[in-house]
């Protein structure tokens, strides 16, 4: 990922709760055909440290699960969102600006081991359930299924880790504008419906003043 300094974020708290907070992840590795991707979520565990292991499973058809050669790469996204140059100061300054798209990403990249425990695999789908349903006023549980039919679901699935080895993150919000274009951004963003960038924009704006 191109990152240049300004963008660049390397504090690992802040990278993990950022991936925390994503929903679908971008799994991509090497196959002897060529490239693969699958879009799944994934559960962070902090260890080992520095950068901790990412938790996912795959469906078992999966070639992904069956090929994958070397390196694999997980991409997060995080809240992203287009930056038009009327939010900025500068557009009625000097007219000098350009649209842009703001947006935070990580890039997590390790080996993948592949496993299919039953206990393991339980251990993954329940804790996924879990953490998506959590916020529902009656959340569904994995146990509200019957037994054999949950233990007929995971036969078609395989579990997988990947152990970070690299991390990078970049958060693209408007850091290399002048400090009124920011405040234009982030009050542009308020008035479009956007209050989540908007958060962003100004977090990061804090961070550097």
């Amino acid at each position: 990922m191109y990152v240049p300094a300004h963008f660049a974020e390397d504090r690992i708290p802040v990278l993990h709760d950022a991936m925390r907070g994503s929903g679908l992840v971008t799994l991509v590795t090497l196959t002897a055909d060529g490239l693969i991707a699958s879009h799944v979520p994934l559960l962070l565990n902090p260890e080992p440290a520095p950068y901790g292991t990412l938790i996912g499973h795959l469906a078992r058809p999966n070639p992904q699960a069956q090929t994958a050669i070397g390196e694999a790469l997980a991409i997060f996204q995080a809240t992203d969102g287009y930056i038009t140059p009327s939010y900025y100061a500068t557009k009625r300054e000097t007219g000098k600006v350009v649209p842009t798209w703001n947006y935070t990403a990580i890039h997590a990249y390790g080996t993948l081991r592949f496993f299919d425990d039953r206990t393991e695999l339980l251990d993954i789908v329940t804790r996924l359930t879990n953490r998506h349903e959590s916020r529902r006023a009656a959340p569904w549980a994995v146990s509200d299924a019957p037994a054999d039919f949950v233990q007929g679901m995971l036969n078609g699935i395989i579990g997988f880790e990947l152990a970070i080895t690299r991390l990078e993150g970049k958060r693209k919000l408007s850091q290399n504008r002048p400090a009124a274009d920011r405040i234009g951004v982030v009050d542009g963003l308020r008035e479009d419906g956007r209050p989540d960038l908007a958060r962003e924009v100004a977090q990061v704006a804090g961070d550097a003043g």
